[in-house]
């Protein structure tokens, strides 16, 4: 495991790299301040995404239909580039005699979402870790991002929004239940 004196001077010679002086006055903290930064933005290494998930609650009336928390906003870092996807998830799910409390859908996406990721990895992996803890009966989740790789270098397209779908269970196999997911998100 890398040092922190070792990462700090990571960052200085990437400051170095660019053509930038790291003693320079404006930057003689910065490597520190990226250190803390990095801690943060990618502190989703230190978190088991389905131990979120063990607190639930099983007096629910009998209820079983969808439950949807919409418009979840996340920021990530592509893993190909390390530079941010920015956007929003929608997390359905139908109980099958539990149910677990709505922050706990948006701290799994903190949770994936504290990572180097691809959008496609972590659709799925919040997808699954909702389908293995809870056993409901469909999973669906949607993330809609925007990718700054390809806005802010290479082709160079702002606002490009990329959307991926995990359905599993009912989801998946029930078209009447996948559509209303999609109609009360508003992604039809």
């Amino acid at each position: 495991m890398t040092s922190e004196k070792e990462a700090i001077q990571a960052v200085r010679t990437l400051l170095d790299f660019i053509g930038e002086d790291p003693e320079r006055e404006g930057l003689k903290d910065t490597p520190k301040r990226v250190i803390k930064a990095y801690r943060e933005w990618f502190s989703g290494y230190k978190v088991d995404p389905e131990a979120i998930l063990q607190r639930t609650f099983h007096e629910v009336e009998g209820y079983d239909e969808i439950i949807i928390l919409k418009d979840i906003p996340f920021s990530s870092y592509c893993e190909h580039h390390m530079v941010p996807i920015i956007g929003k998830v929608h997390i359905g799910y139908i109980p099958n005699g539990r149910v677990v409390g709505i922050s706990k859908l948006a701290r799994i996406v903190d949770a994936y979402a504290k990572r180097l990721q691809i959008q496609e990895s972590m659709t799925r992996q919040i997808a699954n870790a909702i389908d293995s803890v809870l056993s409901p009966l469909g999973v669906a989740v949607i993330i809609i991002g925007e990718h700054l790789c390809i806005s802010t270098r290479g082709v160079n397209k702002t606002g490009a929004g990329m959307i991926t779908s995990a359905m599993l269970g009912a989801f998946r196999s029930n078209e009447a239940a996948r559509h209303e997911f999609l109609s009360l998100v508003g992604e039809k």
